[in-house]
């Protein structure tokens, strides 16, 4: 196929290295630093055993010089995705998938679904679209979803370490109840002989849904306070304040056909067992880099006042987090 990634921070790294070892013609949408660093040596992959392997992919910072590919990756930071949509038509041919891999609740979530459009509305979601403008740029017809559950850090432009975990699921946003549509298939078979343990999905909004349930809290509060995951669920009030949250975002879940199945005491046990590990906000904070509070909290908490649902404690979480964001340059005042 060929790729274009847009956003070669940790996630977007790690799919072109792999990708463009597994055969592809992949190349990246990049500017500043990290189009340098990709000039100079491509994207330099280590692994838990500390072996680097480098990538050498094609780079620029226009999406004209790229022209039209057979997929897009989206790996950018939430806050920054409205302003760079606009500036993609060039790499958008009549056939092109636009695949979001990114935190959070993504712009089409709700547009997707029937259920979710007649109890939420049919406006977009100002936390994460304002004003329409991302929708408008990549239309629902060209999305598959894609859901990213593993680690990885850019510890210097170009320069990725992967952590722990492969799992890449990906699905039609309207839901597919064989699970494999055709571009389903081929960017699974895409990902799957790129070294991830690519899944397709019947219902990816439910999985949007599940991975934001169990790191809406984990993000903003190890931002809030510094501390790893371990030490954040040793808090008896601190872990009960996550749990409380977490109850409040099952109860959106469930109005807008993503209803949680499992506990959230289950699911800070899989949590615990990852042991003690920094969140990527605050990756984010310590850089003093822009927070995605928006795609993880406020799309929540927006959906959930749509809804006239109380939310006391997932407005504390946003509220608080802002503040400190805030306070530290790190979310737009």
């Amino acid at each position: 196929m060929k790729i274009t990634i847009v956003g070669l921070g940790a996630i977007g790294g790690l799919m072109a290295a792999r990708l463009a070892a597994g055969g592809h013609a992949v190349s990246a949408l990049a500017r500043g630093a990290t189009l340098a660093a990709l000039r100079e040596h491509g994207v330099r992959l280590r692994s838990a055993g500390g072996e680097e392997t480098a990538q050498r992919i094609a780079a620029s910072d226009s999406p004209t010089a790229l022209g039209p590919q057979d997929l897009v990756v989206i790996a950018l930071k939430g806050p920054a995705l409205a302003d760079v949509a606009p500036t993609l038509a060039p790499l958008l041919g009549p056939e092109t998938i636009v695949l979001p891999a990114m935190n959070g609740v993504p712009w089409w979530f709700v547009a997707a679904d029937a259920q979710a459009s007649a109890a939420v509305g049919c406006a977009p979601l100002a936390s994460v679209d304002p004003g329409g403008r991302i929708a408008a740029a990549l239309p629902l017809e060209r999305v598959l979803g894609c859901v990213v559950h593993l680690t990885c850090s850019s510890p210097a432009p170009g320069v990725v370490q992967h952590g722990f975990g492969e799992r890449l699921i990906v699905g039609e946003p309207s839901g597919d109840p064989g699970a494999a549509s055709p571009r389903t298939r081929a960017v699974c078979e895409a990902l799957t002989g790129a070294g991830f343990q690519a899944e397709a999905s019947a219902d990816i909004r439910r999985e949007v849904w599940y991975k934001l349930w169990g790191n809406m809290t984990m993000n903003p509060v190890s931002a809030l306070s510094g501390a790893l995951t371990d030490a954040i669920l040793d808090d008896a009030l601190v872990r009960e304040f996550i749990l409380r949250t977490m109850a409040e975002a099952a109860q959106i879940g469930a109005r807008i056909g993503c209803p949680i199945e499992q506990s959230g005491d289950a699911r800070i046990a899989v949590t615990r067992q990852l042991g003690g590990f920094k969140t990527s906000m605050l990756q984010d904070a310590e850089a003093g880099r822009p927070l995605e509070l928006d795609a993880l909290v406020g799309a929540v908490h927006e959906i959930g006042l749509r809804l006239g649902i109380a939310m006391p404690n997932i407005g504390a979480l946003l509220g608080l987090t802002r503040l400190m964001a805030r306070r530290r340059g790190l979310y737009p005042a």
